[in-house]
């Protein structure tokens, strides 16, 4: 309890139940999730609206960032590095075709790619299909 606490403090948020059982949730969890992943972990707690704000609010602080994966839109943990001025999210996502998880491999960077002329890249996204250790 007392980690979420200190990770909405040094986020400059107010402490409430929902953002610590979200915040928990993908603790606990350790794999990206959905808003419907979510919804159905905390069950009726909570309405879609709030969980949607409280998404909202910790992409914004650099909390979590955005993965998009084969079936939408998923939400991560952000590593320690992530800030609300500076997202550093160039590294490699994983989903596993037998149980469906999404997770980061923070470890492995989407290699520097050269666009044409006038092209301005904003964003990264590279998603590896397989099998996960935990399948395998």
């Amino acid at each position: 309890m007392d980690q979420l606490r200190e990770t909405l403090k040094g986020h400059q948020l107010r402490t409430t139940t929902c953002r610590e059982d979200v915040l928990s949730t993908f603790i606990n969890k350790k794999n990206a999730l959905s808003h419907g992943d979510l919804e159905g972990a905390l069950g009726e707690n909570y309405d879609r609206v709030t969980i949607y704000r409280t998404l909202k609010t910790f992409l914004e602080k650099g909390i979590i960032h955005k993965v998009l994966d084969d079936e939408g839109l998923r939400y991560a943990l952000c590593s320690h590095s992530c800030s609300e001025e500076k997202h550093q999210h160039d590294h490699i996502h994983f989903k596993c075709s037998a149980c469906g998880e999404t997770n980061c491999l923070e470890t492995l960077h989407i290699p520097s790619i050269q666009l044409p002329n006038g092209y301005q890249p904003e964003n990264f996204n590279l998603l590896i299909q397989g099998v996960c250790p935990k399948c395998n």
